[in-house]
């Protein structure tokens, strides 16, 4: 071996680097571009609804009861003779929103209860470990049907509910990665530096968890669009004349006996492809933070 070759640096140096351009600049799926691509339309749908859809979501026709898809009503039309398309159009609204909010809220509340376990550690964290542990034991939808039966039901007691359901399975994911973080030496550099457990947790430790929990909260959201349309299925949530998905399908229920499946079949699809098309963006963005992340 020469001098030359013994002091030369090894090319396993620049690997890593190497290797995470190559990921960044790594083409994206086309399922992942298609899948952003509809969920766009869907959100572009929702809001501008009430221009695109071509007749009124509560328009009653009796003479055109159970209509199949034609040119007068592209996607047919339900038991009252309202026109599908318009309503899954005005649905997308009350559909996407609600699981944002429920979202919203289970986040606050689980990312603060999981940094809270995480940073004291001792009893706090047993405290909140035991009791997301009995949330986990209790089980979710006999917990959300419990608060509707106290508080009464509607769109509003639903989210509150299922937030509060949802809020422990954040919890415990915000617990683990926030263990990771407070190993790092930065977070002893800023208590050296005399800065408070609280301003470190909301200034550093939080943001530096944000791209770990936005690819996981975008993968709960079609599990939380699911549970928000099953809520309305059982009638606990969005109530009639609302046009929200899940409802949709329990009005189009009592058309499959005489053999109609368009009432039930046009807002079931429309839920499955958001679920899957959430999924399909959740894994994708889940990746490529991570990869970012190392």
């Amino acid at each position: 071996m020469t001098l030359l070759q013994a002091t030369a640096p090894p090319p396993v140096a620049e690997a890593a680097p190497r290797r995470k351009t190559a990921e960044r600049r790594r083409p994206r799926p086309l399922s992942f571009r298609i899948a952003v691509g509809f969920l766009v339309l869907t959100a572009l749908a929702a809001v501008f609804a009430p221009l695109i859809a071509p007749y009124a979501p509560d328009a009653i026709d009796l003479d055109a009861s159970l209509a199949v898809p034609d040119g007068t009503h592209v996607l047919g039309t339900d038991q009252s003779g309202r026109d599908l398309l318009s309503r899954v159009l005005h649905g997308a609204g009350p559909s996407l929103v609600a699981p944002l909010a429920l979202l919203a809220l289970a986040s606050v509340m689980g990312i603060a209860l999981g940094t809270l376990a995480a940073w004291n550690g001792g009893w706090v964290d047993a405290l909140v470990s035991r009791v997301t542990d009995v949330m986990f034991a209790f089980p979710g939808l006999l917990f959300v049907i419990l608060i509707v039966s106290v508080f009464g039901d509607g769109l509003t007691t639903a989210v509150i509910a299922l937030a509060l359901a949802y809020s422990p399975v954040v919890a415990k994911y915000t617990r683990s990665i926030a263990l990771a973080e407070r190993a790092k030496p930065y977070i002893d550099a800023y208590r050296v530096q005399g800065m408070g457990g609280f301003a470190i947790c909301a200034r550093r430790l939080v943001p530096n968890l944000a791209p770990s929990l936005i690819g996981y909260l975008v993968l709960m959201f079609g599990q939380v669009l699911m549970g928000m349309a099953t809520l309305s299925y059982l009638g606990f949530g969005a109530q009639p004349p609302s046009s929200e998905w899940g409802l949709m399908v329990k009005e189009g229920q009592a058309a499959l006996v005489q053999g109609a499946l368009w009432p039930a079949l046009v807002p079931g699809t429309a839920i499955a492809l958001v679920v899957v098309a959430f999924n399909i963006a959740g894994v994708r963005i889940s990746d490529r933070l991570g990869v970012r992340e190392r």
